[in-house]
């Protein structure tokens, strides 16, 4: 892959500060899409379930090829609506992984399921489908694999091993839009389309990110789809007549325009950042201190996260430079869920999930978003360098 694939934005006489996610520049490069569509909604008024929220359903539906995108109020939302759906009792148990943000789990937890958590491999951060396997027992109704920092866990095995004992499986592909599995058919699926249901967040930070809160559900079967539809808005299918016991999860209008218009926007976004971590490669891949985010062979990688592991260099050392230096860093995830209070358990000792813990200690996410310039890229891996430079 060459540099020229990408087109990065032009230089500019002043370097712009450098952001984790530069959200005012892409909205300057999108303002008069954005502005015309938010003031549609302002003049209509339609603010809930207005016909912004049917177009923008109907398009990425289109884009996913899904059958069912079902918007709602946030990506963790999505999550509780699609576990809500498939009709999981108290006590059932959940498998998904301890290396993710603890929305995954938290909603396992809240509807009075059982967290089942699994160690991660240690090249993609993806969870563990070996592991997934062992965990298996006869409280176990579900896998929730997470498609961690832009790429997808290995689909493929995970249906086998769902297929093989009775499981369902909610994707959790709130950092995967606009990535894809490859099966060894050669078949090709969106990101989120896989399992009986995909779940995503359109945080502002994401790929595809709202000006607020947002997220969808995906689903290909048409009566679970309906049931998740259904407890969204408050369990009502007729207006005031509850079939069951729903949440309150909608998509505002104001949101849904605002993604209408970056979604025609986010295959470009994507390449962006594949191009700032083309970038990254070449130029900390011979530095001998960093193993380099891997690329599974079997899905493409959109980049919600370029993550680094240090392993020959000081890790918050060099996030404390890069920081006093201008340059935005972060550590995703410095606890795993195992090791939360909020997860304490005697089932899960330190220990218990070693590639987890030795992530935690390792790894740094550097700037990653569709606004990156040359100079910027030059001067965080200058930065980078001088730092490894001054420490070897």
């Amino acid at each position: 892959m060459s540099k020229k694939s990408y087109l990065r934005r032009p230089k500019i006489d002043a370097m712009r500060d450098i952001q984790m996610v530069d959200l005012v520049a892409q909205y300057q490069n999108i303002k008069p899409e954005v502005d015309k569509r938010l003031e549609g909604v302002l003049s209509t008024a339609a603010f809930i379930n207005g016909p912004e929220v049917k177009r923008f359903q109907k398009e990425l539906e289109t884009y996913l090829d899904v059958a069912h995108v079902i918007p709602c109020a946030n990506g963790t939302d999505a999550l509780q609506v699609a576990l809500m759906a498939l009709g999981l009792e108290r006590g059932d148990e959940v498998i998904t992984t301890t290396f993710t943000f603890i929305a995954t789990a938290e909603v396992i937890a809240l509807l009075g399921l059982t967290p089942v958590l699994v160690d991660v491999d240690p090249d993609s951060f993806l969870i563990d489908t070996d592991a997934v396997e062992k965990a298996i027992g006869p409280k176990t109704k579900a896998i929730i694999p997470v498609h961690l920092f832009g790429q997808c866990a290995n689909m493929e095995e995970i249906m086998r091993i769902a297929k093989a004992n009775d499981l369902f499986v909610v994707e959790d592909a709130a950092q995967s839009i606009g990535a894809s599995f490859h099966f060894s058919t050669g078949e090709a699926k969106a990101s989120g389309t896989i399992g009986d249901f995909g779940c995503t967040s359109f945080f502002p930070s994401k790929n595809l990110g709202c000006y607020g809160d947002g997220g969808a559900i995906f689903c290909n079967d048409d009566e679970l789809a309906e049931k998740a539809r259904v407890i969204v808005n408050h369990g009502m299918k007729v207006r005031y007549y509850h079939d069951e016991i729903g949440v309150n999860s909608r998509l505002d209008s104001m949101q849904a325009a605002v993604l209408s218009v970056k979604l025609g926007h986010l295959d470009h976004y994507n390449n962006q950042r594949r191009g700032a971590a083309w970038h990254y490669d070449q130029e900390l891949g011979d530095l001998g201190v960093f193993k380099l985010p891997t690329r599974m062979r079997n899905s493409c990688h959109v980049f919600h996260q370029y993550t680094l592991q240090c392993e020959g260099v000081d890790r918050d050392a060099l996030r404390d430079h890069l920081m006093a230096k201008g340059v935005p860093a972060m550590i995703y995830y410095p606890v795993p869920l195992h090791q939360q209070k909020a997860f304490v358990d005697a089932r899960y000792q330190d220990g218990a999930f070693p590639v987890s813990e030795s992530l935690a200690k390792k790894v740094i996410s550097l700037p990653m978003h569709s606004e990156l310039e040359e100079e910027q890229l030059h001067f965080i891996t200058n930065t980078i360098k001088d730092f490894i430079k001054k420490h070897q």
